[in-house]
């Protein structure tokens, strides 16, 4: 499956949209993360657990989208983008969503 973020593919032609889709995942802070972040806070730097976090949530999300547009017959995702909402105290949505479409 071919991902991009612009609207087309160089070198490919688009020959059918099947609209929107999108794959999502909720995650909440584990304490261990949530506690050494605390600690970096005090003295700066990457918060490699989040980062690690987040990089789960974008791939599980993508899986997510990727499948649904392959149910869909689609050989290619136009027009990808990623968006993180808080949904409570400590929990986020990350949200993958694209046109799925066939190229040739």
């Amino acid at each position: 499956m071919t991902l991009t973020n612009v609207e087309s593919i160089p070198g490919k032609t688009i020959v059918e949209h099947y609209g929107l889709v999108q794959g999502s995942t909720i995650r909440a802070k584990h304490f261990g993360r949530d506690f050494m972040a605390t600690l970096k806070n005090i003295v700066g730097g990457e918060l490699k657990g989040y980062t690690e976090l987040m990089v789960e949530a974008r791939q599980q999300a993508s899986d997510r989208m990727i499948a649904q547009a392959s149910e869909l017959g689609a050989n290619a995702i136009v027009n990808v983008r990623f968006t993180t909402t808080s949904v409570s105290q400590g929990a986020a949505e990350m949200l993958a969503y694209g046109t799925a479409v066939r190229c040739e």
